[in-house]
């Protein structure tokens, strides 16, 4: 197991602009080390979102919501979707730019029975008789709100904390020889047709 201190630093955030960011993330290794456990999975997916892009939250104006958007390269932004599921974010470039790479999917790594876990019990259709059944390997991380429960990455707890000092972390790249594929972005009306997104190539943890 790679140490904590393999964290990457906060320069590595600073370096690139958001879309190089966005594939320099892949093949990088997410890390969350809870008070439940350790977990961890390989970056296979992101997208990039830009801030005169019209997809990006803080196309319009400033709100309380994407404040942590226009903080330093490596600070964390997680934001709720459809009022039920959380999606991660970097913010990448310099304090004041309000630009971040959406984490998409990741390939399990570490503590796969505890993401399992989560991923079975924190589903919102959980009603009475319901019957949880197991998630399959690579479903656990297969998308942004997926890897969210899996990972137990919590807004109240990590949006707007540094990745330099969080307990959600990444670590340098692990994966061997890729090629990266770029593509549209998912699930998005405004801006659709920009090339924003990436993924390891052929990998069978990405979405869609």
């Amino acid at each position: 197991m790679i140490s904590e201190e393999n964290r990457l630093p906060l320069s590595f955030y600073e370096a690139y602009d958001t879309r190089t960011l966005a594939q320099k993330l892949l093949g990088c290794e997410l890390v969350h080390n809870s008070p439940e456990g350790l977990t961890s999975g390989i970056i296979v997916e992101t997208e990039a979102y830009l801030q005169d892009d019209p997809a990006c939250h803080a196309y319009r104006k400033r709100t309380a919501r994407t404040e942590p958007m226009y903080s330093a390269a490596g600070t964390i932004y997680v934001y709720l979707i459809y009022g039920m599921y959380q999606c991660v974010n970097i913010v990448s470039r310099e304090d004041g730019c309000a630009e971040a790479v959406l984490i998409r999917a990741l390939q399990p790594t570490e503590g796969i029975e505890l993401m399992e876990m989560r991923r079975r019990f924190s589903r919102k259709n959980l009603l009475p008789g319901f019957v949880p059944k197991p998630v399959a390997l690579r479903e656990l991380c297969k998308g942004p709100g997926k890897l969210v429960q899996a990972m137990g990455i919590d807004r109240s707890i990590h949006n707007a904390q540094s990745l330099d000092t969080s307990s959600l972390y990444i670590r340098p790249q692990i994966l061997g020889h890729f090629e990266i594929e770029i593509s549209k972005r998912i699930g998005i009306t405004q801006g659709a047709d920009l090339l924003y997104r990436y993924t390891v190539k052929n990998n069978r943890f990405v979405s869609k």
